[in-house]
């Protein structure tokens, strides 16, 4: 089958079981997105408008707001026209294109947590030396890191994704996915599986950084009350997200490689595109709730609204 012509089409089956309340289902992801964009460009607003929250921590936070938009909006937009539609299909290129976006949201997410993690160590482990080791340069060299190496790697992998000659069109999930494609494949796949062994091999050695990490950090906090202080304050909100966004990646990894395509279809959506929607709606309000200066800004606007309008 020719998948270079601008007329080939996928066929998305994740929506075949929702034909009926389609409005509903449409106004509820509709406010779904427009909240993850609100939460999301508040608190990217409030780290850039106070100069008391221009330290690296904050910018890194500020990094995960920016790159949740990007991957909801690779996202949410498409849905939301499926669900309108009696035709759920996309074309070749706007299917390539989703998953650029999508592939690159994940990796630059994890990587992103990576960077947290090592930002924390170095706050908590080794707190005189934070300022020298940690500088706005490196923030902003650390930061420039995280989005290249994550197209880097998601161009690669789309890359070989356009090279393979497809044998069907029908795409089991809400979006298009890389193994999904790679599956319809009349030819070979062994460099892209090779490629992607290597892509989990590379975010586990992170993970196993991050671990490390933490072993240090959480030995380091329990040697005092201020370090434990510190470690709940600014480290817990890291562990939840870290821990949701990585068993949010685990459980569509393995029901794209080993998931039964004939059954139980709503809980594949719903485990699909955990990663998708929880962790860009939920990252900025567990910052937003637990990171004090954070939290009292936005409670300084919310009194100053309240007053304005009394």
């Amino acid at each position: 089958m020719d998948n270079s012509s601008t007329d080939f089409l996928f066929l998305l089956s994740g929506l075949n079981d929702t034909r009926t309340n389609k409005q509903t289902y449409f106004a509820f992801i509709f406010l779904l997105y427009l909240l993850t964009l609100f939460i999301n460009l508040t608190l990217i607003t409030i780290i850039f408008l106070d100069k008391m929250l221009h330290e690296p921590m904050y910018f890194f936070i500020c990094n995960m707001c920016v790159n949740g938009i990007y991957g909801a909006s690779g996202f949410y937009p498409k849905l939301l026209a499926d669900l309108l539609s009696d035709f759920h299909v996309i074309s070749y290129t706007g299917c390539m294109t989703q998953i650029f976006v999508i592939y690159s949201y994940m990796f630059c997410e994890f990587t992103n947590l990576t960077v947290m993690a090592y930002d924390r160590y170095v706050a908590i482990c080794k707190p005189l030396e934070y300022h020298s080791i940690i500088t706005p340069q490196r923030v902003g060299r650390l930061i420039l890191l995280i989005w290249l190496s994550s197209l880097l790697e998601t161009a690669v992998g789309t890359a070989l994704t356009i090279r393979l000659p497809l044998c069907g069109y029908n795409i089991d999930k809400l979006y298009c996915s890389n193994w999904a494609v790679v599956k319809l494949a009349c030819t070979d796949t062994t460099l892209n599986n090779l490629y992607g062994y290597i892509l989990m091999l590379y975010h586990v050695s992170q993970a196993g950084f991050i671990v490390i990490s933490y072993i240090y950090i959480i030995r380091a906090s329990l040697t005092s009350k201020a370090g434990q202080a510190k470690f709940m304050q600014t480290c817990l909100p890291h562990l939840i997200t870290l821990i949701n966004f990585t068993v949010s990646t685990i459980f569509d990894v393995l029901y794209a490689r080993y998931g039964n395509s004939h059954r139980l279809q709503a809980l594949r959506n719903i485990l699909a595109v955990e990663f998708l929607v929880v962790p860009p709606l939920l990252n900025p309000i567990i910052y937003g709730m637990k990171l004090t200066l954070i939290r009292s800004r936005l409670l300084k606007i919310f009194h100053h609204k309240v007053n304005a309008v009394n």
